[in-house]
């Protein structure tokens, strides 16, 4: 078993930043890929990020260029930070672990989540 633990979120105005972190207990060991998710309320669960082992991240279209992920495997945590954020980005942001080391959008890669932490931004 895996736990997933995500904190950071909160309320921001548009053009405004946070950051996000996840942190990782349990059978942690392997170089599994990982990943931030978001949900807006009526929306289908979408990919924002994902990320190997090693740290190289690959990021949706919406949101390239305004956030950074990046994990810290010696501490069993990886972070998203978000800067320049807009409406479009409020939801509700999940961590997740995949069942291999290659990173992937679907859902169905990843078998932990985290409990999710919202983000609002208001215009």
């Amino acid at each position: 078993q895996v736990q997933l633990v995500e904190s950071g979120g909160g309320s921001v105005q548009a053009g405004g930043s946070l950051r996000l972190s996840c942190t990782a207990s349990g059978r942690t060991a392997g170089r599994d890929a990982m990943a931030w998710f978001r949900q807006a309320p009526g929306k289908e669960r979408e990919c924002v990020a994902a990320i190997t082992w090693g740290g190289k991240a690959a990021y949706g279209d919406s949101v390239k260029g305004r956030f950074t992920f990046s994990r810290d495997n010696a501490r069993n945590t990886v972070s998203l930070e978000m800067v320049s954020l807009n409406t479009e980005d409020t939801g509700v942001y999940y961590c997740a672990r995949s069942i291999s080391s290659k990173p992937d959008a679907s859902r169905e890669r990843y078998r932990y989540w985290g409990q999710g932490t919202q983000v609002t931004v208001s215009s």
